[in-house]
């Protein structure tokens, strides 16, 4: 049996705050694991579950975008990934009677642990105009009142169609179908919100927007930097991987803001020396570096090699560029260069927070590696200046050559199961004319040019009163996004607001004037379809491609599926009363798409790059890789067809004296907005959320003791007060100026405004702030 649901929010005065760990995983991790599915499944439906997760014939794990090596464990799952399954997977239900018993003003004011945790939706929910409870209504009725909404706006620009990466390719490919085939490419994406400056960075530089290594590179690699990642919370999995390349001989260098116990030492659970013994220490070296810091880091890496590169009497001299890669396979050295020779290293010093010492050490770790592969996330991908920060990624790993060759590469490491592979599909305001072509010679019809609206612009254009209706494909926009208290003014002025989930969030709490639930089924289950039993695929961090197929009965036999869900809107929207197609529309066979999903797929081979044969492809266990121009052949497909370097002026974050520079991040219980649990294990909190981590000399300068419960005020210039109230200050690690608290709680404190150049990212991890003593 599971265990009951939250009936009360977090307590936040029970909160206490103990040890930081050291070590990751090890039995702790095996025991939460256990007592988490237990409590949401019970142990019969958890062991079922869980022996299918990441399994070759069985579901791809709905939380991070992790690979699996081909050789798999029975048990290949993580500890965050047994919560994901959990809470896809349990038997708890919110079925129409809960919406009777409970309004939408009384769900407002429960926190996001209690909505998450009372279990699955069962039904379509419709919240009429004027009224405060959600009311049970068919499918036809539920589909019937968006696809009116959607036909009734004067502009197909005026809906705004958002993504979660959790979406499959198929229900993907549909999806951005379906809406481009409607007149728009408003389809901003969760992607928007977190590696966006990865793409648009590695675009620029290597012509495509993906990481370039596999598995075996990280394997085989020699040296590996991971910066502004935590992978013992965020990808678990990930340690594995970097356990086996530390036997391998490598070395691990962790750039971060806050030491995190998953890059000290890990301990397999899969093996007697992780479950009882020392296990295994991963990072040789700790770079506590300042929040924004990361550009100057890279500026500083290649500053040195260059200076080793020319000075006389180096063992090194003239050996540490690799110039044949350098002349054969790109431009732009000759400016780079210059703006080396620019920057200083007091500059550097300053940005970073590091020595010039221990930035040389680590230079020093470059020119012995011959094979280098630098991995990171989202504590490099949100600030104002991350592209130019990841274009100097790029440029230090060009001067060695470590594009295209064995044990090297560009390692983006993605948060969501397929959110690469929901872009690959072509989930973007701005696919290339090369897509657009091949969409409208496969479905005969024009798909829109004009660029849509990302995340940040759907939001303004809400706000703006641009826009009127608002259809989820999953996630929780209202609490994965900046600006909350814009955010929630801006749904509100909708006609209509439409979320496709499995769970309860907050988005379905702070809607438009009218508000839909649409149930899907989730990764987990079963999916029958007229040709029978259904398999769907996704794309992870390394461009492979694999089924998944779920074999757990669905939570009702009321839901949809993503695909199901798509396809009848779309026969609402452009099939005519006689059963032909609206003239203009896609031609497409919507019914035979959702009763077989190879029809989708054939469709896929037909339009994407790399998706030829695609059925066959999937027949193999394990799947297939997509192609890689730079990883496969060192070939660019950049306008010169050359890797670019870049020249980029150093920026980093200039804080007032007085205040700090907040990072937005997750706790251990967590995963994006969804909240596990009350813990963050490895920071030391427990039974609670409502933290604010501080190095103890600014608290010193502050006048403001460890423990001291203080509102976070974020600072703009466009002088608006947004305020986080009632955090407990804990005296923690963290470089003397940053700070660190939980999103989405904090999320309120970033401004809509203050985004990355060139992507558009919110900039979560360089907000200024202030704490306010609660009097």
């Amino acid at each position: 049996m599971a265990g009951k649901a939250p009936q009360e929010n977090i307590d936040e005065q029970q909160l206490s705050v103990g040890s930081v760990k050291k070590k990751a995983v090890g039995i702790p991790g095996v025991v939460h694991s256990l007592e988490i599915s237990f409590k949401q499944m019970g142990p019969f439906r958890a062991a079922r579950a869980l022996l299918q997760v990441n399994q070759k014939d069985g579901f791809d794990c709905m939380g991070c975008a992790w690979p699996e090596s081909d050789k798999r464990h029975k048990a290949e799952f993580c500890e965050n990934g047994a919560k994901a399954v959990a809470e896809e997977a349990t038997n708890r239900r919110v079925p129409p009677s809960f919406f009777a018993e409970h309004s939408v003003s009384e769900l407002r004011t429960w926190d996001d642990y209690r909505l998450g945790q009372q279990g699955r939706l069962t039904d379509p929910m419709y919240l009429a105009e004027g009224s405060d409870h959600y009311v049970p209504v068919s499918w036809e009725r539920a589909l019937g009142i968006l696809a009116d909404e959607l036909k009734a706006l004067k502009n197909p620009n005026e809906a705004i169609f958002y993504t979660s990466g959790r979406t499959s390719n198929e229900a993907a490919f549909l999806y951005q179908l379906m809406v481009r085939g409607l007149g728009t490419n408003n389809l901003p994406d969760c992607s928007n919100m977190c590696h966006e400056s990865s793409g648009s960075a590695l675009t620029e530089t290597i012509g495509i927007g993906k990481g370039s290594v596999s598995l075996e590179d990280i394997y085989q690699s020699e040296l590996i930097l991971i910066a502004g990642q935590n992978p013992g919370t965020n990808h678990p999995r990930m340690l594995t991987a970097l356990e086996k390349a530390k036997k391998n001989g490598a070395v691990i260098v962790a750039v971060n803001p806050l030491p995190e116990a998953g890059l000290m030492n890990f301990k397999n659970p899969q093996t007697a020396r992780g479950l009882v013994g020392g296990g295994t220490d991963l990072a040789d070296d700790f770079l506590q570096i300042k929040l924004g810091g990361d550009q100057a880091l890279f500026q500083g890496l290649g500053k040195f090699l260059l200076e080793e590169q020319r000075r006389p009497g180096s063992p090194n001299a003239g050996r540490i560029f690799d110039t044949a890669f350098i002349d054969s396979h790109t431009t732009g050295l000759g400016e780079y260069l210059e703006q080396l020779e620019h920057v200083t290293w007091a500059e550097i010093v300053t940005a970073t927070g590091l020595t010039e010492a221990q930035i040389r050490a680590t230079g020093e770790r470059l020119i012995k590696s011959k094979a280098t592969v630098v991995c990171w996330a989202m504590g490099l991908t949100q600030h104002k200046h991350s592209v130019a920060m990841l274009r100097d990624v790029v440029n230090v790993l060009l001067l060695q050559g470590n594009i295209g060759k064995p044990g090297a590469g560009v390692c983006p490491v993605r948060g969501h199961s397929n959110v690469q592979g929901d872009r690959t599909m072509g989930i973007f305001e701005r696919m290339p004319d090369s897509f657009h072509d091949a969409l409208d010679a496969e479905f005969s019809f024009s798909s829109p040019r004009p660029h849509g609206f990302d995340t940040v612009a759907a939001i303004e254009a809400m706000r703006d009163g641009l826009a009127g209706v608002f259809l989820g494909m999953g996630g929780n926009f209202v609490r994965a996004t900046p600006d909350s208290s814009v955010t929630e003014a801006a749904l509100n002025k909708l006609s209509l607001t439409a979320q496709i989930s499995t769970k309860l969030n907050k988005s379905h709490l702070i809607t438009g004037r009218s508000a839909l639930i649409l149930p899907t089924l989730g990764r987990t289950e079963r999916d029958a379809q007229a040709s029978g039993d259904q398999r769907v695929t996704v794309e992870d961090s390394m461009s492979a491609v694999h089924a998944s197929r779920g074999r757990l009965a669905p939570a009702s036999d009321n839901l949809l599926s993503e695909v199901a869900i798509v396809c009848r809107l779309a026969q609402l929207l452009f099939e005519t009363d006689d059963g032909g197609t609206r003239p203009g529309a896609p031609l497409a066979d919507w019914a035979a798409m959702a009763g077989d999903y190879s029809l989708i797929r054939s469709h896929i081979a037909a339009v994407v790059p790399g998706f030829e044969d695609f059925e066959a492809k999937i027949e193999v266990p394990g799947g297939f890789i997509l192609p890689h121009g730079p990883r496969d052949s060192r070939s660019f497909t950049t306008e010169s067809g050359l890797a670019h370097f870049t020249a980029n002026e150093l920026e980093y974050p200039r804080v007032p004296e007085g205040r700090l520079l907040l990072q937005t991040l997750r706790s251990h219980d967590q995963y994006n907005t969804t909240i596990y649990g009350k813990d963050d294990r490895y920071r030391g909190i427990k039974n609670g959320r409502r933290v604010v981590f501080v190095n103890q000399k600014d608290l010193d300068s502050f006048g403001i003791a460890d423990g001291t419960m203080v509102d976070l005020v974020s600072e703009w210039k466009d002088g608006v007060d947004r305020r986080a109230p009632n955090f407990r200050v804990v005296a923690y690690s963290t470089p003397e100026g940053c700070a660190a608290a939980y999103y989405p709680e904090t999320n309120v404190l970033v401004p809509l405004d203050s985004k990355a150049d060139v992507s558009g990212t919110p900039t979560s991890k360089s907000v200024v702030i202030r704490l306010e003593p609660v009097a």
